[in-house]
């Protein structure tokens, strides 16, 4: 049913955009099929999608660490972390500090004083729950 899809489209749109699928999006050719990336491109968009995430939690400095692991599991500071050990895997040494500075856009220390609220009882209940 087409009207459906439109619907859909229609009410997803704001968030659509929000998360940049508006700007992402190419324009899809008929008769045209997907290729497979190679090994090197798909490593080109796997970093560029590691800076789009990265880019996107800058630009929602409002969403707190702890929001992000109660919801999803992960926090800038995973991020951090996962950078660091992706490093060490490709044989480079890669302080902690050093990346969550490429993490946040800025040193930690900075970001925290700027932009973390102090979590809430219910934050921090929700928190408390997921630990094993």
């Amino acid at each position: 049913m087409v009207g459906d899809d439109s619907l859909k489209h229609d009410r997803l749109s704001p968030w659509l955009k929000r998360c940049g699928y508006h700007r992402a999006r190419p324009q899809r050719l008929k008769n045209t099929t997907m290729s497979v990336p190679t090994d090197e491109t798909a490593q080109a968009i796997e970093a560029a999608v590691f800076r789009r995430l990265v880019q996107h939690l800058d630009e929602n400095k409002e969403v707190q660490n702890i929001d992000l692991m109660n919801l999803a599991g992960f926090c800038r500071n995973c991020l951090s972390k996962w950078y660091v050990a992706a490093a060490e895997e490709a044989g480079m040494d890669v302080d902690y500090e050093a990346a969550r500075e490429r993490v946040y856009g800025m040193p930690y220390s900075e970001w925290k004083s700027r932009y973390q609220a102090e979590a809430s009882p219910e934050q921090l209940a929700a928190f408390d729950k997921q630990l094993p």
